[in-house]
This record gives structure tokens, C-alpha cells and sequence, in this order.
């Protein structure tokens, strides 16, 4: 059985849900689990490095990973967006070959995708890669080579990763993943709706 590379996955998990209007996108249930332990469970069954980050003030998602081998991380700046998750998943991977990002409110994503990210990763370790809906619409995961992960511990504010994309935009590649897999985000309470309706769930 070949050995997984030593890839860390960052789970990012720190945001607060404001458009759900009271609810969290990441605790809505699929099938018997949560979002955020499914998304976690998959990813453990790629990989075995796992960080997640989270927010000081929603203990039901860290009860929700009980039991896990997670790295968990509490982030007192999660207020400050998607930066603060990536800043501390760049400094907590370290010597990792590469990071990959994985937003945790993508339910779509399955652990084929993240497999197919994985194939172009060996064949090309330096790139940028990025997944990306069958139409080609950029999405997520990304994997960053190690090489970035100075840039992207130094990221502020709720933009992500944009200004690294921007600026090592020859080393970006896409990975065509199905449908919309790369692209499908629940945010709202009708969003999580209209994806249940289309699978009958």
C-alpha cells in the first residue's frame, strides 16, 4: 500500500456563519452527521494531518469533533476572516510539503476530489493547484507548496488567500472536479435548502 504523502489538510472552521440568521452552517446535518464531522471524517480518510481551526465562542462545533485525532486550534482572531484560519494553518504545517486549504462549509467536496488533488500534486509539487467546477470556475481546495507558506502567514483581513493567488498567478493550476463541487458553498438558511431539494435529501 503506498504511504500518503505528508500533505497537512487546514479544515477552516473559524467563521460565524452570520448569514444563517441564528443558525451554523457548519453544524447542519448530513445525513447522520454534521457538515463540519463529515468534512473532518473525510478528510482524515485522505490524509492524516488534519487541522482545524475554530472560533472561542461555538463549543457545539469542537463537540462536534470529539474523538477525532485532529490537530484543533482555537483562534482568538477568528473575528478577523478567512486569514487568520490560513495564517495559523501555514505556521502549524511547517515542514509539510504542502498545504491544502479546504473551506469546512463545502459539502459537496468529496474524498475523490480531494484524492484528485492529491495525483496532481505529485506530478507537479512547485504548482498552485486549484480546484475548480467542471465549467472551469476557480474554487477550492487549493494546495500551496511549502515554499508559500511564509506569504501566507503573513495574510490579514477576510480575503483568504487572494493576494498570494494574485501574485503567483503563473504557478496556478485548475483541477477540473465534478459539477460544482469546487464551487457549491452553503451560507443561508435557503441555500441549505435548494442543495437538499436537488439531492432529495
Amino acid at each position: 500500500m503506498t504511504k500518503p504523502p505528508d500533505i497537512a489538510i487546514l479544515l477552516t472552521a473559524a467563521g460565524s456563519s452570520r448569514r444563517m440568521r441564528g443558525g451554523d452552517k457548519l453544524l447542519e446535518r448530513i445525513g447522520a452527521q454534521s457538515c463540519l464531522r463529515r468534512q473532518a471524517v473525510m478528510s482524515l480518510a485522505v490524509l492524516p494531518r488534519v487541522i482545524v481551526t475554530l472560533p472561542p465562542d461555538r463549543p457545539a462545533r469542537l463537540a462536534e469533533l470529539a474523538g477525532l485525532p485532529l490537530e484543533i486550534a482555537i483562534l482568538p482572531d477568528a473575528a478577523e476572516g478567512m486569514a487568520a484560519s490560513i495564517r495559523h494553518g501555514a505556521r502549524a504545517a511547517e515542514t509539510a510539503p504542502a498545504l491544502m486549504v479546504l473551506p469546512a462549509d463545502m459539502p459537496d467536496i468529496d474524498a475523490e476530489d480531494l484524492r484528485r488533488l492529491l495525483g496532481a500534486h505529485a506530478k507537479a509539487p512547485q504548482a498552485i493547484l486549484r480546484g475548480a467546477a467542471a465549467d472551469g470556475t476557480p474554487g477550492h481546495p487549493v494546495v500551496f507548496p511549502r515554499d508559500l507558506f511564509a506569504d501566507l502567514a503573513d495574510l490579514h483581513g477576510d480575503e483568504g488567500a487572494r493576494s498570494v493567488l494574485a501574485r503567483h498567478s503563473a504557478r496556478i493550476r485548475l483541477v477540473p472536479l465534478p459539477d460544482r463541487h469546487a464551487v457549491t458553498d452553503l451560507d443561508t438558511p435557503e441555500d441549505w435548502a435548494r442543495w437538499r431539494a436537488a439531492r432529495g435529501i
